[in-house]
């Protein structure tokens, strides 16, 4: 009897993990699916490379962590909408991406808000794999201490990223110019980092509660298996 019960909890730990793994397999191939269409003919190859780069060594920091690692499934979804997103920006220029130019046309606006959104979504996101890494990881008590935490890396994060932009355009000169996405704005840095901060200030005090459920989650299926 004893024999059979323990089968029976070894079979249901090994189709959970059979779940997650499908789960991530799942994710990786949309991922795929979408960057194979955002290299076919994108506005400009070199722009193309700018923006996709950083998302490229993302992803392959998140495959070699992964066995150490491993985020709950509603980050890595999170994750793989700011990768997407990316992805359009690299086809496109985020001064030029389809729909929010059509906004920009019907509103009667002065730039392309596409990019603006880009770095809400840098703050949004990066603020959840931040949050559950201190949390997992490095024990970090829930609470005001650790919501600052979260913030200023994000925003140090968003800070680094826009330093690369001046560094790439200083060296890339005129070339490299729709990378940065200024659309004529001279506070279009500081809009970036405030966009970011912004982002992640929402993530620290408004969906905290969901990371948390989803986190809870993984800790009692983890102590199951």
């Amino acid at each position: 009897m004893c024999i059979n019960k323990n089968w029976g909890v070894n079979m249901n730990n090994s189709q959970e993990s059979n779940k997650v793994r499908r789960i991530h397999i799942i994710l990786l191939s949309i991922f795929s699916s979408a960057f194979i269409w955002s290299l076919i003919k994108p506005e400009s190859y070199l722009i193309w490379c700018l923006e996709a780069f950083p998302m490229i060594i993302g992803v392959i920091i998140l495959i070699w962590l992964f066995k150490r690692f491993q985020f709950v499934d509603f980050v890595y979804v999170l994750i793989l909408i700011q990768f997407i997103m990316m992805l359009i920006g690299a086809h496109y220029t985020y001064g030029k991406e389809p729909f929010f130019n059509w906004i920009k046309e019907t509103w009667g606006l002065n730039r392309n808000y596409y990019d603006r959104l880009g770095h809400l979504v840098q703050g949004i996101v990066p603020a959840f794999m931040v949050r559950e890494i201190l949390i997992r990881e490095y024990k970090f008590r829930r609470g005001f201490m650790l919501t600052i935490v979260v913030i200023l890396v994000c925003l140090g994060i968003s800070a680094s990223y826009e330093l690369i932009e001046w560094a790439i355009a200083v060296v890339g000169g005129k070339a490299t110019e729709p990378f940065l996405g200024l659309q004529g704005d001279e506070w279009d840095t500081q809009w970036d980092m405030f966009c970011a901060l912004v982002g992640s200030v929402i993530t620290t005090t408004m969906f905290y509660k969901v990371h948390d459920k989803h986190i809870k989650r993984w800790e009692e299926e983890t102590n199951n298996r």
